[in-house]
């Protein structure tokens, strides 16, 4: 039965990375990524792999990154020297990363070594597993994919939770770097929004998240759809290709905008 299932899957994470600079620095952001990183290890298991959907990695192609020794991409410009100098030395899988690429079935999906883990990725695993003792593999976003098809993609992979695979989505809901402000004040638009989408989630109301576009706050707290985009993966690796959700209701964590245009806001299933 399906609550028998859910001890033996994997939690599903949507992670709102916000600044680079959450890598060296200590915050309530990094604290709450540390304590889910300990939740998931007290209540299931330490992950056997730990594959990311990064804002980072658009291509005009489903790529699944089949290297051994991934780089740390810095991948960001302006910020302190500290900030380029960190590592994240975790191996890659080349035996997941095909498993992965067999496992999507809705697009013809390609192996790749050019990319490495970008830092959507690596300045929250830093704070998560700081050791890099997890295998990690990144999969690419193809922008020109419908909504539908990056969910039904999450649905495909969300037969990897039983395998010990720690599915995350890496991007943020609300993410105008454009209208940023050092004052902290949220705009109302942009907490108007990630409210949207929390309830949304929280109904398991699939048609909303697909349909973003119709709020009247989506042209500010989403210009380009690219940090959106993971949140669909993640939501389809929670429902499964069973179209009945495995998880129940999800457990938001970090609900914060940051910087009045940046939602911290992130998302776990399967912690119940």
């Amino acid at each position: 039965m399906v609550k028998d299932l859910i001890r033996d899957l994997m939690p599903v994470l949507f992670i709102g990375h916000g600044s680079p600079m959450n890598a060296i620095e200590d915050n309530e952001f990094t604290d709450s990524w540390k304590t889910i990183a300990k939740i998931i290890t007290e209540k299931f298991s330490k992950p056997k792999l730990i594959l990311c959907i990064s804002a980072h990695w658009l291509k005009d192609n489903t790529a699944v990154l089949s290297t051994k020794n991934p780089q740390t991409i810095h991948d960001f410009y302006g910020f302190p020297e500290e900030l380029y100098k960190v590592q994240y030395p975790a191996l890659g899988s080349l035996e997941y990363a095909k498993i992965i690429k067999d496992t999507i079935k809705s697009v013809d999906v390609k192996l790749d070594d050019t990319w490495g883990i970008d830092h959507g990725m690596w300045s929250v695993l830093v704070k998560m597993y700081p050791k890099a003792d997890i295998p990690v593999i990144q999969l690419s976003i193809n922008p020109n994919l419908s909504l539908e098809t990056h969910i039904k993609i999450g649905k495909e992979l969300s037969a990897l939770r039983s395998r010990g695979v720690l599915i995350i989505g890496s991007g943020n809901i609300v993410h105008n770097l454009g209208m940023m402000r050092t004052s902290g004040v949220a705009f109302p638009w942009a907490i108007d929004f990630d409210d949207y989408i929390q309830k949304s989630l929280e109904d398991n109301n699939v048609e909303n998240l697909l349909n973003y576009k119709k709020h009247p706050s989506s042209r500010y707290a989403v210009p380009t759809n690219d940090h959106y985009i993971p949140l669909l993966y993640v939501v389809g690796a929670s429902i499964g290709e069973s179209n009945a959700s495995l998880d129940g209701k999800p457990k938001f964590f970090c609900t914060k905008i940051f910087y009045s245009s940046l939602s911290m806001t992130c998302v776990a299933y399967g912690l119940q």
